[in-house]
């Protein structure tokens, strides 16, 4: 995987920060893509484009093009960024719908469409995006999150046949994030449960790199030790 540039979004979240840091330290190069500001240190391996609306295909657009033109390269997008929220289907508010619809599922189509004109050029041009195992069956409280998470899974499926033989795509399926967020959200939890932010990175970067070459289409789940 060393020597490839790859694009993160939601790079400046607890998972995006994470899959960054990982894959500077083994030596790539990263477009970090966040709605917000950073205050990281200017870097030759990091490129940051900031305050972007991912959910508009114009913005994706122009910061996936000024990641290519940074590093004259793209090898790899993987999609972090995301929302979550709990809600009732009888008692919540419909524009939940459409607002986790636009963050989860729009931000990594638009995203995607923009990066996969430079990945195809890519001798290894890999897509991964962050579904959640709570879409697979979604419980009370979930289901505007989980019909969003659903969407991308379907996306990554879509994704991988249209792309088969010139880009990799998959996504990976955690459960609980072990985050200082979730920590503060469900105190009495056992955390020693959660999957870790580096275990979720690990698995992401097994799926961007030269060694996931036969695999595409895939929907991984990361449970750590639910």
């Amino acid at each position: 995987m060393s020597g490839k540039v790859v694009a993160v979004t939601g790079a400046s979240g607890a998972l995006g920060a994470a899959v960054v840091a990982a894959l500077r330290a083994r030596g790539d190069r990263v477009g970090a893509v966040d709605h917000a500001a950073s205050t990281a240190a200017p870097a030759a391996d990091l490129f940051r484009t900031d305050g972007i609306d991912l959910s508009d295909a114009a913005q994706a657009a122009a910061a996936i093009d000024a990641i290519a033109r940074h590093f004259g390269q793209l090898d790899g997008l993987i999609n972090v960024a995301g929302a979550f929220a709990y809600e009732t289907v009888t008692d919540g508010d419909p524009a939940t719908w459409s607002r986790l619809h636009a963050i989860n599922v729009m931000t990594a189509l638009n995203a995607s469409r923009a990066a996969i004109p430079y990945l195809v050029k890519s001798r290894a041009g890999r897509i991964v995006n962050v579904g959640a195992m709570a879409a697979l069956r979604a419980g009370a409280g979930m289901g505007p999150y989980a019909a969003s998470k659903a969407g991308v899974h379907r996306l990554t499926e879509a994704l991988a046949a249209e792309l088969k033989g010139k880009v990799t795509v998959n996504a990976v399926l955690p459960s609980t994030i072990d985050t200082p967020a979730n920590r503060r959200d469900m105190p009495d939890s056992d955390f020693s449960a959660w999957v870790t932010l580096e275990e979720l990175a690990a698995v992401v970067l097994f799926l961007a790199s030269d060694a996931a070459s036969a695999v595409s289409g895939a929907l991984l789940p990361v449970t750590g030790r639910v």
